[in-house]
């Protein structure tokens, strides 16, 4: 879900219907993009336009079997983390511009995309992000290479608190995307209306597709065919599409996702990088943080709360200046004239 959505938990809802003075206000809201009543421009376009496999993991002694789309083959390790109510999907358009000069891993967390486990409603935080670790492991095992954790929204956080437990050996980045501690915890009393105000059924994919553009979370069209139906679920008894993952459900895990995630961010060893679609996302211990040089902060203009997918090519240029501004190289930080060394 979001945490920058009205933000947070809704992810995949409309972030323009808070009712406040917020970032989520219509005044704030980009313009969205003119749309045709073609069904062709809404058509679902293949994950393989822009990844270059997609693999499942499945973690030893579970039932529990992860999805994940990989591309690239040179450089530190991308590894992704979509929001509620998205799927790995998400990051695909920006992973076509990444692989040139890095790898990406983007994963369908749990309860999500094509995703399976025992328990797909529990997602806790703590879940999450054993989840994310035993991904990690099972995909590189004892020697990964240097990753740069990369989260939106929900996701966000669940890289905050994966990098703070130390428990993945070679971290040398942390980007969060669009996840502030203190406006998802205001919006939090929100979320339930935001949920039930969207569209919640729709005749075909290239409907949902449309509608996610129009009245939905999304501005790109392009982004929306490849990420949206991988979001959805055939409803046989009403005969229609609906969301595959109930977020509405989730609320008991709400407030674990994002109470004290400012501070823990704060207090990551790694670079860190974070995004946001607008200044007032920002809360007072980001922003001491942000004037004492603790983290790299960029506003991107003219997007929505899934920055990735908005703008995608601006997106990857950000996230590959902040590995190259770091020295983030395949095994590491590099330092011209020394080998590279493992923090």
């Amino acid at each position: 879900m979001d945490s920058s959505n009205l933000p947070s938990l809704h992810e995949e809802g409309s972030e323009e219907l808070l009712e406040s003075s917020s970032a989520f206000s219509p005044s704030n809201v980009p313009p969205r993009p003119a749309t045709h009543h073609s069904l062709q421009k809404y058509s679902p376009l293949d994950w393989q336009g822009f990844f270059d496999k997609e693999d499942d993991i499945t973690i030893p002694g579970t039932n529990d079997v992860f999805h994940v789309y990989t591309s690239g083959s040179e450089g530190p390790v991308v590894f992704c983390l979509h929001g509620g109510g998205y799927s790995g999907l998400s990051f695909g358009l920006a992973a076509s511009n990444l692989k040139e000069k890095a790898r990406v891993a983007a994963m369908d967390l749990r309860g999500h995309g094509k995703s399976s486990t025992d328990n797909d409603l529990d997602l806790s935080i703590d879940t999450l992000c054993n989840d994310v670790i035993a991904v990690v492991k099972a995909m590189y095992r004892d020697s990964p290479p240097a990753i740069i954790l990369v989260g939106h929204s929900m996701g966000g956080s669940v890289a905050v608190h994966v990098a703070a437990k130390k428990a993945i050996s070679n971290i040398h980045g942390l980007v969060v995307v669009d996840v502030v501690e203190g406006t998802a915890m205001a919006s939090l009393i929100h979320m339930q209306k935001i949920l039930s105000s969207r569209a919640q059924h729709f005749p075909s994919i290239e409907k949902a597709i449309e509608w996610s553009v129009k009245g939905g979370p999304l501005r790109n069209v392009e982004s929306a065919r490849l990420s949206i139906p991988s979001t959805l679920k055939y409803d046989e008894s009403r005969n229609c599409y609906t969301y595959q993952t109930p977020l509405e459900e989730s609320e008991r895990y709400w407030k674990g996702w994002y109470e004290g995630l400012s501070e823990k961010f704060l207090s990551c060893p790694v670079p860190k990088l974070l995004l946001l679609a607008g200044t007032d996302r920002l809360d007072r211990s980001l922003t001491i943080g942000q004037m004492q040089g603790k983290f790299q902060m960029v506003v991107v203009r003219h997007t929505g709360h899934a920055i990735q997918e908005d703008v995608p090519e601006e997106f990857a240029s950000l996230v590959l200046n902040f590995i190259s501004r770091n020295r983030i190289g395949p095994r590491g930080v590099e330092i011209p004239g020394i080998r590279s060394w493992k923090q």
